[in-house]
């Protein structure tokens, strides 16, 4: 069995480069590197990366002087936002409270309130707190907001946007 050295590319690598958009390219030679204009043309049909996301709560969280607010953001998650709730005691006690400190750390805005922070959420309705749960898994594991879904009856193909919509609206 022949080991690949520090400078060698295996079939793994090429994939992860490849799927992070970092370039590279195979030819009959074996693999190559592309060239910085092709890196650059293939750049430039790429949408951009999106790290922050808006969405409108179904009921919306209403503060102590009956504020209810709807709109809100939320950026991407980064490894660190996902492992530090872990030290959290309340989290040890009570796994459940794991998307509470979470999504206190990602959502970066919500209507008028200075600040959003996990004592904001652990607030929230129910149906709000399944909302933001569910956007989460969304932005976070597909990157967008949009979901694939068919007609019942027609069986039409169509996209359906779930960042902020109301109930009966798309």
């Amino acid at each position: 069995m022949r080991r690949a050295g520090p400078g060698t590319r295996t079939a793994a690598t090429a994939n992860m480069s490849n799927a992070a958009g970092m370039g590279g390219s195979d030819d009959a030679a074996g693999m190559t590197a592309a060239s910085p204009a092709a890196n650059s043309t293939h750049a430039a049909v790429r949408e951009p990366l999106r790290t922050e996301f808006e969405f409108e709560l179904p009921r919306g969280f209403v503060d102590e002087s009956g504020t209810v607010h709807r709109q809100g953001a939320m950026r991407l998650a980064t490894a660190r936002d996902e492992l530090i709730p872990l030290r959290d005691v309340r989290v040890r006690e009570n796994p459940a409270y794991l998307s509470v400190v979470l999504l206190g750390r990602v959502i970066t805005r919500l209507g008028t309130l200075g600040s959003v922070h996990d004592g904001t959420v652990e607030n929230m309705f129910a149906s709000d707190l399944a909302f933001l749960q569910d956007f989460y898994r969304q932005i976070n594991a597909e990157g967008h907001t949009r979901a694939a879904v068919a007609c019942p009856h027609c069986e039409e193909s169509f996209e359906v946007e779930l960042a902020g919509s109301r109930l009966g609206e798309s």
